[in-house]
This record gives structure tokens, C-alpha cells and sequence, in this order.
């Protein structure tokens, strides 16, 4: 476990330290799109932060090599080797994509080869464990298929879901938290050397993710783009298929006295496809959402809009940072609970907890709505968000009603998307410029605009 979190605390403190230099090399490289209609900040925000987390997991992976214990992983497995040869071509095709924009079926073909690449090294789906059945075979070319499938999903759930400032980053963080924990305890409690590289994995994307998060939080000084969300969403789905797809539940079975003892005792095994489901639950359902959504109005389902959990959530009235607090609780209650669950299956109190804690999220999700006020002999006590609406005096004392009294009352609440004026991406204008110093000997507010 000390080299487990040595290895993390190695991969956090790299990425932390390299995102400041990356940041600075994205706004003099024109990394600055102009803020879209669709886009929730304000002012032009460098990308690329994808580049400091990936020399994160480079300096993680060459640090655990080094170690007494986790060198045997890079001895007895070529699976840390696959993963990094995935993620670097992961890497190029987000770079690319960030500073000139690539095209979508392109990006997926990028991804299809990249998942590949991962395959022919050994990362790859051997056998599903059935419930009842026990191992099943599968053919090479099926395990082949699945492993691709698994991986091109999962890349896109996490890049469909990275759409406020530090929701991605925070969301896979609290799922490989949970992944985490689920391998070490294959690992170390049934002996399950098949199990060290998704316990190795787990911990560098919590430690990418840990040392991205402080340059992220709203408001974000730099995003971590395609090059970002598609790495990480790589890394988990790595984990993911070499714990569900490689770990034979006949050793699990085994060490737990019998096949029934084992389904009670580590249910998710036997589901090789819904585990890694459950820890992504919230970005695939973003992602089916906004594929089925698209599709039924006759679009593309990779064209951009609005309509994803995150932009539903502010527009029922919570805030930038309570919206990601409330996916950050989805997400931990979906993934700790299913690895939970796992443990103990047997203990219904598992069962009544996540659902009463299903309720309270109900809840903090509807809270907008149900939003009390005050009697007005009580409103000078209150903040004003607890205050009733009082109708705009136009000019001449008299009640102003429909779209002016809006613009009246909050100038902001029928202002179109569309309407929003671009604001320059110079070195004034962009996002965060002041957090890490003076931009003036670096480059000019020429420099920093974007040809898109």
C-alpha cells in the first residue's frame, strides 16, 4: 500500500506542478477557442491541461517500476506497457484536436486505434464469468471486439461529461477511488496477482486527477480538453477491462470455500461488463442521453448542445459549483456503493443506505424548485434569494410586465446564448491570467488568439 500511494502522490504532485508551465505554453501555442453560445464560462480559457496529466502517468508508471513490489507488475504483465502506448497515441490525437479541431468520425477512428494498439499488447477480454456457469471462453476475436467497444465507450462518456469546471476530473477521481479500493481488495485479500495492474492503474488515475483538480475548480484557469477526458476515460477503461476481463473467478471461488460463497462474496465479478458500467453510471447515461436526444431530432449524435446533465442542472437554478457537487454525489454514491455492495452483498442495510441516500440527492437535485419565501415584513432579515419578486417601475412609477420586467430583474435572465460578445483571448482576457503572474514578458494578446 506505501508504494500504491507513493506512486499516486509521485503522479499528483507531477501533473500539479507541470499544469502552470502547460497553461502558459497553451496561450502562447493559440489554445484559446473563443467562448461558444454553448459554453458555460465567460472569459476564453486555455486547454490542453491533457498534456501535464499525461507526463503525470509517465512519471508514475517509470516511478513504480523502480519499486521493490510494483516492479513485478512490469515483470510478470505487459499491460502497464499497453497502457501507455494507448494513451500516447490518446494524447497526440487530443493535442491535435484542441489547438485545430479534428473531426468526429476521425476521433473515433483515433480512438478505435488507439483501444487496438491496446489489444495486440495483452490488454484484452479472455472470458466473462457467468453468474451460475463459471468461466465462459471466448474466442479472440470476440474478447477483441468487446475490449474495443468497452474502451471507445468509455473515452466518450468521460469526454461527453466534461463540461464544468473540474466535473470530469472530480467524477473519475471518486470512481477510480472506488476501483481502487475493489482491485486492491482482489489483490491483497485473495492473492490475485491478475488484479495488480488495475490496483496500479487506479492509483495513477486518482493521482492525474488529484493534481489537475487544483488548476480546475471554478473558476478554472485551464481545461484539460480532449486531450484530458479522453486520456483518463482510457485509463479507466484499462482498469476496468483488466480486473473484469483477465481475473479468473475460479481463483476467487476458491479462496472463498465455494462458487456460491464467491457470487455473495464479490458479485461484480460475474458481471464483466455492468462493473465498469456502474463506475462510469453517471457519463454513460449523459451519453445515451445525448445520443438518443440528437438522433430524435434527426442530428448528428456527435453535434454539440446544451442538453447535457450538467447544463440541465443549471438551468433548473443551481449554482456552477453546486451542480458539480451534486454529480460529484451521484458519482460516489453509484461507485462506492456498487464496490460496497460487492463486499457485503448479503447485508440489506447496504441496500436501505444507498437508497435513503438516494432520497437525500433527490432532494439537493429538486431544491430550486421547492425554493421557500418569506413573508415580506420578513425580507429585510433574509438574503435576497429568499426575497419575492417585486414587478420593475418603468419611467413613470408604473409596473413594467413581460420580457422587460425580466431584463429588469435580472439582466442576465433573457439574454440569449447567442448573444453573448466574444471577449478577446489576449492575455487580459483569458481566464485564471493572474493566478500565475505576469503575462507581459510572454507573448502579446496577438499571439494568444485562435484561428477557429
Amino acid at each position: 500500500m506505501r508504494e500504491y500511494l507513493l506512486t499516486l502522490c509521485i503522479t499528483a504532485a507531477v501533473t500539479y506542478l507541470l499544469t502552470g508551465p502547460v497553461r502558459k505554453f497553451a496561450i502562447v501555442a493559440g489554445a484559446v477557442p473563443q467562448v461558444r453560445a454553448r459554453d458555460v464560462h465567460r472569459e476564453p480559457t486555455p486547454r490542453l491541461g491533457g498534456i501535464a496529466m499525461f507526463f503525470g502517468l509517465c512519471a508514475g508508471l517509470l516511478v513504480a517500476d523502480h519499486l521493490s513490489n510494483l516492479s513485478a507488475v512490469f515483470d510478470n504483465s505487459n499491460e502497464p506497457r499497453a497502457l501507455l502506448s494507448g494513451a500516447a497515441l490518446i494524447w497526440l490525437l487530443g493535442v491535435l484536436d484542441d489547438k485545430f479541431g479534428v473531426d468526429a468520425l476521425i476521433k473515433l477512428g483515433g480512438q478505435m486505434i488507439a483501444a487496438g494498439v491496446m489489444v495486440m499488447q495483452g490488454l484484452t477480454i479472455l472470458w466473462l464469468p457467468v453468474p451460475g456457469v463459471g468461466s465462459v471462453s471466448i474466442t479472440p476475436w470476440q474478447g477483441n471486439l468487446l475490449t474495443v467497444a468497452l474502451i471507445v465507450i468509455t473515452i466518450n462518456a468521460v469526454n461527453f461529461v466534461d463540461g464544468l469546471d473540474g466535473l470530469a476530473a472530480g467524477m473519475v477521481c471518486i470512481a477510480s477511488g472506488a476501483f481502487f479500493l475493489y482491485a486492491y481488495r482482489l489483490w491483497y485479500g485473495y492473492g490475485i496477482e491478475a488484479a495488480a495492474p488495475a490496483t496500479l492503474f487506479s492509483a495513477l488515475l486518482i493521482g492525474m486527477c488529484l493534481g489537475f483538480l487544483p488548476h480546475n475548480m471554478h473558476p478554472a484557469r485551464i481545461f484539460m480538453g480532449d486531450t484530458g477526458s479522453m486520456l483518463i476515460g482510457l485509463v479507466l477503461a484499462a482498469g476496468a477491462v483488466s480486473i473484469t476481463g483477465q481475473v479468473d473467478p475460479d481463483r476467487i471461488a476458491f479462496s472463498a470455500g465455494s462458487l456460491r460463497s464467491a457470487v455473495h462474496t464479490m458479485v461484480p465479478v460475474y458481471m464483466p461488463i455492468i462493473l465498469p458500467l456502474t463506475i462510469i453510471a453517471i457519463p454513460l447515461a449523459d451519453l445515451i442521453l445525448a445520443i438518443v436526444r440528437r438522433t430524435w431530432k434527426g442530428q448528428s449524435p456527435f453535434a454539440a448542445d446544451r442538453g447535457h446533465l450538467h447544463h440541465r442542472l443549471l438551468e433548473i437554478g443551481h449554482s456552477h459549483s453546486r451542480a458539480v457537487l451534486i454529480m460529484y454525489f451521484w458519482s460516489a454514491l453509484i461507485s462506492f456503493g456498487t464496490v460496497l455492495y460487492s463486499v457485503h452483498s448479503a447485508s440489506q442495510w447496504i441496500v436501505f443506505a444507498v437508497v435513503a441516500m438516494s432520497g437525500i440527492g433527490l432532494v439537493l437535485l429538486l431544491l430550486p424548485r421547492f425554493q421557500p419565501r418569506t413573508p415580506r415584513w420578513a425580507e429585510g432579515f433574509v438574503p435576497p434569494r429568499y426575497r419575492r419578486r417585486r414587478p420593475a417601475e418603468g419611467p413613470a412609477g408604473e409596473p413594467v410586465e413581460g420580457p422587460a420586467a425580466g431584463s429588469a430583474l435580472n439582466p442576465r435572465a433573457d439574454a440569449p446564448a447567442e448573444g453573448r460578445t466574444p471577449v478577446a483571448a489576449g492575455v487580459a482576457g483569458v481566464n485564471g491570467a493572474t493566478a500565475l503572474g505576469t503575462r507581459s514578458r510572454l507573448l502579446d494578446g496577438r499571439k494568444a488568439e485562435t484561428s477557429r
